[in-house]
């Protein structure tokens, strides 16, 4: 009886060090993943110090070892195949796991606010439409739930699911049509990890010490004011739902994010440039960063969001960088939630695949404003992107307007000449400045002959209402 009793105890003093020494793996690491093609990926996670882990990988047929660290964590590097699958990892240590349906493709993460984070379940009328015939065993997804930390982290809630009318309820409508672009476009599979929130101010994705370091960005950002959905706190999303997936390979990032910051738009370009960089950063890659302008919108101050795009636009000069310009999906300037989401997934894949992936056949940047020059009572605006000539969609231009040295706008007449505007006002004798989608509401009607919107724009630097 007591050799019993002594047994028993011993084993129940055992048990947590025996616990302790099985092989943990984050939740990006499982069943169901994508993990990016042609490539040097990272698998990594926890186990007794010194224990020695074998990593199997079924795509080659290789083994690979490494021992725990005394921190009591392991990662090792493992070579991707081109696009294929499916697989199996197995990993050995004091236990043993094995991780199926494994595919090889290109793996994107999607984040922002509410624009990006809207679902089915946010009355997004195009997925309840693509409920039906939206199985697809090549695109996988990984959802982040709402979450924050006050430090980085390095696991985060989730898991891979295959694409089916389930999984897709609560995904992002922008990244799906993103990822259903791209994995048809491509033929590969497809990986699409959704990190977002709505309502939250770029502050919160960036880096704690971004923000801090800077005085002018601190400054802003005590500006927020604080909300009973969303954090403020500079770092918060950051550290919970990107941090945890920096040892994650992926190809990219896009982004829907901005409407949170338009009383700070005028910090919101070195705040937006500053955290892309830091993402780049961490990673290690100069991450290609796709992101969308955010639509009109009856904000509560004069012009506040057309400053924002501004800033946006200006972002845009960071090379590695896109940006979608969306005003003409707009339905309802009251509703800050555009309901079509599969023109601006499409948009977003398209700069992927004309910059990332040598698709060609189509446009994919908007013509946007290069310079003007100013002869009488015309003034001539010149832009970039125009494969072949801008268009007019209707009898007048909607949105553009025209200014003399009083600071006074009035409605323009416009005229196409190829890739120029020709730009007056009968009330305008000597022209000297010209805004176009210039408001928070204005939706304009000025395109490419692709098809592309004009990229709201002012010529001039003059103080703006608000």
């Amino acid at each position: 009886m007591l050799k019993k009793h002594f047994l028993y105890g011993l084993f129940l003093f055992l048990l947590p060090t025996v616990l302790h020494a099985a092989i943990r793996l984050p939740s990006l690491i499982g069943n169901n993943m994508v993990l990016q093609q042609n490539d040097s990926v990272t698998i990594w996670g926890w186990a007794n110090p010194s224990e020695k882990i074998t990593v199997y990988t079924g795509w080659d047929n290789k083994t690979a070892t490494v021992t725990t660290s005394r921190d009591a964590k392991w990662a090792l590097k493992v070579h991707t195949p081109v696009a294929g699958g499916p697989y199996e990892i197995r990993l050995k240590g004091a236990n043993e796991i094995v991780l199926k349906n494994i595919l090889i493709g290109e793996v994107w993460l999607c984040s922002g606010q509410s624009n990006m984070e809207y679902s089915y379940y946010n009355g997004i009328r195009q997925i309840a439409a693509e409920l039906p015939v939206c199985s697809n065993n090549n695109i996988r997804f990984f959802n982040i739930p709402k979450t924050t930390a006050v430090c980085p982290q390095d696991n985060c809630p989730g898991t891979w699911e295959v694409c089916d009318s389930n999984s897709l309820k609560p995904f992002s409508a922008v990244g799906y049509f993103f990822g259903v672009k791209l994995q048809q476009s491509l033929g590969v599979p497809v990986g699409l990890i959704n990190a977002s929130w709505g309502g939250t101010p770029a502050e919160v994705w960036a880096p704690e010490h971004l923000v801090k370091d800077q005085p002018q960005l601190s400054e802003a950002a005590a500006k927020l004011v604080p909300a009973a959905w969303w954090p403020h706190q500079p770092g918060y999303a950051y550290n919970a739902m990107i941090a945890p997936l920096l040892s994650f390979n992926i190809k990219g990032v896009i982004w829907y994010q901005g409407e949170a910051n338009v009383k700070t738009a005028a910090t919101y370009a070195p705040l937006f440039t500053g955290m892309i960089q830091s993402w780049r950063d961490a990673w290690h890659k100069q991450l290609p960063f796709y992101y969308v302008q955010i639509a009109p919108f009856t904000y509560e101050k004069e012009n506040e969001s057309a400053l924002l795009r501004e800033a946006q636009t200006r972002s845009s000069t960071l090379s590695g960088t896109g940006m979608v310009v969306v005003y003409d999906v707009t339905d309802n300037v009251k509703d800050i939630h555009p309901q079509d989401k599969r023109t601006v997934g499409n948009r977003l894949a398209n700069w992927a695949l004309g910059e990332n992936y040598g698709k060609t056949g189509f446009t994919w940047k908007s013509p946007s404003f290069k310079e003007i020059s100013i002869r009488k009572n015309k003034v001539t605006l010149r832009f970039s992107n125009v494969p072949t000539s801008l268009r007019i969609n209707g009898k007048v231009p909607m949105a553009l307007y025209v200014a003399g040295a009083d600071k006074v706008f009035y409605e323009a007449s416009a005229k196409v000449e190829k890739n120029a505007l020709i730009v007056w006002s009968n009330k305008v004798e000597k022209p000297v400045s010209v805004r176009y989608g210039f408001s928070n509401t204005a939706i304009g009607n000025i395109f490419s002959s692709e098809g592309l919107p004009v990229g709201p724009f002012r010529t001039d630097n003059w103080p703006v209402a608000q």
